[in-house]
């Protein structure tokens, strides 16, 4: 079965979302993976007005796209965080932010990411992708001296914060696939293992496998696919190249701007880093995955006019269907 190639809008949230729309329609894409910010989905009005649910779908309808995910990062990022302080001033709206009391800012945001589901639900859509925030991403150095009890805090912190939101997952039959990111609860191999532990592996948590995050880190992507293959619920295209090796440019990015050259990796177009796409779609095709592909632009280097075609013609030159017998194969190794 082929798979549909979706643009996250995230990107994009500075353009109204029928020239979002408009533009993908006429580049190729299949469908948008639309965001919860920038006037793109207010999921508040698409939770409660049937009027303003069709008005999406129609603009989707009319440029020959669909929507398979929706995603809503920034509030899902203020759930867990600490602190919260001015940037999320800058991410948040009025309605999260209120007087900008942290726990007041984290529990609006919960209730924002339950309203995400019932807006997924009504759009017809199984999937919310998304951050979780993390109280002790702070820690990642480990100095000053971190104890194991302030570690497994956080990750009790994370359970009791997203339990009650993955309730209401359930109740409206979408799951939600945490973005394995820096800054989150679960940032690489190791951490994502933990998380789910921390949530007894509930099927309502699973994973937006997006590779940039982990080739800089040096994670095998590929890997990841396989050993978390029942809980890959959404596939995000976003392409990293690594810039080290001159002995100044480190992997913490010394606090530099995007396209720096002084960085230590930055994210580039699709198909010009350093992530083996083949292998990792081969990989894809090879545990069942059928989800949208969806390419996330984030390439500070290149005109995203150019640049956000260029990817979807790469992503479809890569993605290619195995025989059936594949996955006879590969599963008969577990």
């Amino acid at each position: 079965m082929a798979r549909p190639i979706t643009l996250f809008t995230g990107q994009w949230a500075d353009l109204p979302f029928e020239e979002v729309a408009r533009l993908a329609g006429e580049w190729g894409y299949d469908g948008l993976e639309i965001a919860c910010w920038g006037g793109h989905l207010d999921v508040w009005r698409a939770a409660e007005d049937d009027a303003y649910v069709k008005s999406r779908l129609d603009i989707l309808e009319q440029n020959g796209l669909k929507v398979w995910a929706i995603s809503n990062h920034l509030k899902g990022q203020a759930v867990c965080d600490d602190p919260i302080d001015q940037r999320h001033r800058g991410m948040l709206p009025d309605r999260i932010w209120g007087d900008g009391d942290p726990e007041g800012v984290r529990q609006r945001a919960a209730e924002e990411m339950k309203m995400t589901a019932r807006a997924a639900a009504r759009l017809g859509v199984d999937t919310v992708v998304g951050f979780t925030g993390s109280a002790i991403w702070k820690y990642v150095v480990m100095f000053p001296p971190v104890s194991e009890d302030m570690i497994e805090a956080g990750y009790r912190d994370f359970a009791d914060r997203w339990n009650p939101i993955l309730d209401v997952f359930d109740e409206v039959g979408v799951r939600f696939a945490h973005e394995v990111h820096p800054s989150e609860i679960a940032y690489d191999y190791w951490t994502t293992v933990r998380t789910l532990e921390a949530i007894g592996h509930r099927e309502a948590f699973g994973l937006n496998w997006d590779p940039s995050h982990m080739v800089w880190q040096d994670l095998d992507p590929v890997a990841f696919i396989w050993d978390f293959r029942d809980r890959i619920y959404h596939v995000d295209c976003k392409d990293t190249k690594k810039q080290l090796g001159n002995g100044r440019n480190g992997r913490l990015s010394s606090h530099l701007p995007w396209a720096d050259p002084r960085r230590g990796w930055d994210f580039v177009s699709t198909g010009h880093g350093d992530v083996p796409w083949e292998a990792s779609f081969r990989m894809l095709s090879a545990i069942g995955y059928e989800g949208p592909i969806s390419i996330e632009w984030e390439d500070a280097g290149m005109d995203r006019l150019r640049g956000a075609p260029e990817a979807l013609e790469y992503v479809r030159s890569k993605l290619f269907d195995p025989p059936a017998a594949a996955f006879d194969a590969a599963f008969s190794t577990q």
